[in-house]
């Protein structure tokens, strides 16, 4: 591997102006009203598994549309409320087996692992939360899926999937509502900056590696998919670049995070072709929290800081939490 973009000192300055809609945050005001009233209660069900010491349950809850979507709760046996680690997962992958994810609850969080709709049949162990609704004709993947209009692009579900899910947890007798955090790496890191920025019950932000940043320097300079996926497509609609950008800026990790007043740990990897350094600096740079801190691995990949990197979150949660 080698450094896929700018140097470090450069990286550590880099604010660029990235397109914002006027009518940002009347969007997903809107947007999440909408779903909130057609919220029903969660249900949790129990979940056979050979897990003994941690107690692993099924969480559905209303989301978009006030549709179903799957989650795992994984938690310590505890009389007490204690912190949650909501977790978003990366692209394509699901949520998994039951119990797959110990690590947060066996640090004495409460690990609530939310499925992406549509998604869980690229890695991992699957997932089971299907995406119920139509699109026009995209690129395979999700990038390009209701691109044409903010109103039907999928990343709008997701995100208010993403939102709800933390009025869902906020609710759970096992949780202390005042020490909740989000987390998640690549597409998770992305979904996690817009949980932060749409939900003010979110205390602190972990997003690895985030996707969905500076969306218009990352399709035009990743070398590696999903971004290529909307590259793919405005080869073919040559007449759409500015609706396709229009619609994006919607979703932009760098409008979320200058939204953000939770603490925020960032991580990025310098030889990311996937995500590129640039566009996770972007946002970072753009934080509008007044406790931010990034995390830069050097020398690795899209990986990012892996096992090292949850160690300095847990350091680092549990200094806030």
């Amino acid at each position: 591997m080698a450094l896929t973009d700018l140097p470090l000192d450069q990286l550590r300055t880099f604010r660029p102006d990235v397109a914002e809609p006027a009518d940002f945050d009347e969007f997903w005001t809107r947007t999440l009203e909408e779903s909130r009233a057609l919220a029903s209660a969660p249900r949790i069900a129990p979940v056979a598994t050979p897990i003994t010491e941690l107690i692993v349950e099924d969480l559905t809850f209303s989301g978009f549309g006030g549709e179903p979507i799957r989650a795992w709760i994984t938690r310590p046996r505890s009389d007490r409320p204690l912190p949650a680690v909501v977790e978003y997962i990366g692209y394509n992958g699901g949520r998994g087996a039951p119990g797959e994810r110990l690590q947060w609850a066996a640090a004495g969080y409460v690990h609530v692992l939310m499925d992406t709709r549509g998604q869980g049949s690229g890695w991992g162990s699957g997932g089971d939360t299907p995406d119920p609704h139509g699109s026009d004709g995209s690129v395979p993947g999700f990038m390009t899926r209701g691109i044409q209009n903010p109103e039907t692009y999928y990343y709008r579900r997701v995100f208010t999937d993403a939102a709800l899910l933390i009025d869902a947890v906020a609710d759970l007798p096992t949780v202390d509502a005042d020490r909740i955090s989000v987390t998640g790496g690549s597409q998770g890191g992305g979904i996690s900056l817009a949980a932060a920025a749409l939900n003010p019950a979110v205390r602190a932000a972990m997003p690895d590696v985030p996707f969905l940043c500076h969306f218009r320097r990352s399709v035009q300079l990743t070398p590696e998919n999903p971004f290529k996926e909307v590259e793919r497509y405005l080869a073919v609609h040559r007449g759409r670049v500015d609706e396709v950008f229009e619609t994006l800026s919607y979703f932009d990790g760098v409008n979320f995070s200058r939204r953000i007043s939770a603490s925020a740990l960032f991580s990025v990897a310098l030889m990311d072709a996937v995500v590129l350094p640039s566009s996770v600096f972007a946002a970072f740079n753009h934080c509008g929290s007044p406790d931010a801190e990034i995390a830069v691995y050097e020398f690795n990949g899209h990986e990012g800081g892996q096992i090292v990197q949850w160690l300095r979150q847990t350091e680092w949660l549990a200094a806030r939490l």
